[in-house]
């Protein structure tokens, strides 16, 4: 299926919006790309390109700074739904994962999926979901294969 239109909804805080202005570059079963520009202006980056691993419950982003030099990448664990009009809305399951251009990476926001299954805004199969998509990433970046999850924006130049 095409997908056309794609959702953000986030937990905490709670908010699903309408990603507009992201440009999807390419799709299959697996992956979908996207360029973007970020939201809300930040000081330390302007732009980003992401890579939607629809299997995996992943979404690897290569962040620019305004000079067009990265920054960092920074991984999303993330539930994926699409409905029958190329809609896809996936949430933020709250656990990141910032990866340097060193290769060094820092988790992050693991008080928030915390918070998120004491107040019950999480169900045990998207905690489990998470967890399990945590592992598998940080498995990739700690035995040197983080380079697999970012080939398919390397080989479209992004």
């Amino acid at each position: 299926m095409k997908i056309e239109k794609i959702y953000r909804r986030r937990i905490i805080p709670e908010e699903c919006i309408l990603l507009k202005d992201d440009i999807i570059i390419a799709q299959d079963e697996e992956t979908l790309i996207t360029t973007w520009n970020t939201l809300h202006p930040k000081a330390s980056f302007s732009h980003g390109c992401s890579c939607f691993f629809l299997k995996e419950g992943i979404k690897v982003s290569k962040l620019y700074r305004s000079d067009n030099t990265l920054l960092h990448w920074y991984c999303d664990i993330v539930d994926y739904s699409c409905d029958q009009e190329g809609v896809l809305t996936y949430t933020d399951l709250l656990a990141d994962v910032v990866v340097h251009p060193d290769g060094s990476a820092k988790v992050l926001d693991l008080d928030e999926l915390a918070e998120a299954v004491e107040r019950g805004l999480i169900t045990k199969e998207q905690t489990t979901r998470c967890l399990n998509s945590l592992h598998h990433l940080l498995g990739l970046v700690y035995r040197e294969k983080f380079d697999r999850l970012q080939a398919p924006l390397e080989k479209l130049g992004l």
